[in-house]
C-alpha cells in the first residue's frame, strides 16, 4: 500500500465581504482585522501540531495569499510556499459582489439540485471539483509528509466530497466556517477525512507582543 501523506485544509481568514453576506467568488478582497487574527491562530495551531516541517499551497487570491503568508510566519513550519490557481474560489460570474439575498430563491432552489448549474459567466460545482480532483493529486508529488492547503469555501468543500466519496450537492448541508481547518489523509490509492471544521483555535487568547 502506498504511503499516505496529512492534508490540512484551511479556508482563509475572514473579509469584509464574509462579515456582510457578500458574494466573493473571484474578487480578490483583503483580510479584514479580525481575519488577520483568525490566520495568526490558524498558524499558531499549526505550530503545536504539526511534528515537522510542511510544503504551503495556496490559491492565488489575496485573501488566501495574506492568510498563508501569516501561517508561515506565525508557526514557523513552513518549508516552502507554492501557488496552485486549481485552489481558487468557485467563479460566481455576474452574482459577484451581490449580497446573498439579492440571488432570487428560484435560482438558490436550481443551484442546489443540480450540480452543473452554473451561474451566468461563472463555473459550476463539478466544475471546481475537477479542478480539485487534479490539485489533490498534485500534492502527492511534492515530496512532503505534511501538506497545508489555504484555499476557499467551495474547493475545501469539493475535497471532502471528494474524499468522503460523496455526491457533490453534499456541499449545501455542510458548514466551513473562515479560518477553519479540514484534515484529509491522502494517498495514490486512497482519500479519507480525518478532521472537518475545526475552530477551537479561534477561541484562543489574542496573541500579545510584549517586545
Amino acid at each position: 500500500m502506498s504511503e499516505s501523506i496529512d492534508v490540512i485544509l484551511v479556508r482563509h481568514g475572514r473579509t469584509a465581504f464574509n462579515a456582510t453576506g457578500r458574494i466573493q467568488g473571484r474578487i480578490d478582497n483583503p483580510l479584514d482585522d479580525l481575519g488577520l487574527e483568525q490566520a495568526n491562530r490558524v498558524g499558531r495551531r499549526l505550530a503545536r501540531d504539526l511534528a515537522g516541517h510542511a510544503i504551503l499551497v495556496h490559491s492565488p487570491l489575496l485573501r488566501a495569499r495574506q492568510t498563508a503568508d501569516i501561517i508561515a510566519a506565525t508557526s514557523g513550519k513552513v518549508s516552502e510556499i507554492v501557488i496552485d490557481p486549481d485552489w481558487i474560489e468557485l467563479d460566481y460570474g455576474t452574482f459577484d459582489g451581490l449580497h446573498q439575498s439579492e440571488v432570487d430563491a428560484k435560482t438558490w432552489r436550481n443551484w442546489r439540485a443540480d450540480p452543473t448549474f452554473r451561474p451566468p459567466g461563472g463555473e459550476s460545482l463539478v466544475e471546481v471539483e475537477d479542478r480539485v480532483r487534479l490539485a489533490l493529486d498534485r500534492l502527492l508529488g511534492l515530496g512532503a509528509r505534511s501538506v497545508i492547503v489555504v484555499s476557499h469555501v467551495s474547493p475545501i468543500k469539493a475535497a471532502v466530497t471528494l474524499a468522503l466519496g460523496v455526491n457533490t450537492e453534499v456541499v449545501w448541508r455542510t458548514r466551513l466556517d473562515t479560518a477553519s481547518i479540514c484534515r484529509l489523509s491522502l494517498s495514490s490509492e486512497s482519500r479519507s477525512l480525518t478532521g472537518f471544521n475545526e475552530t477551537g483555535h479561534l477561541d484562543d487568547p489574542p496573541y500579545v507582543s510584549h517586545g
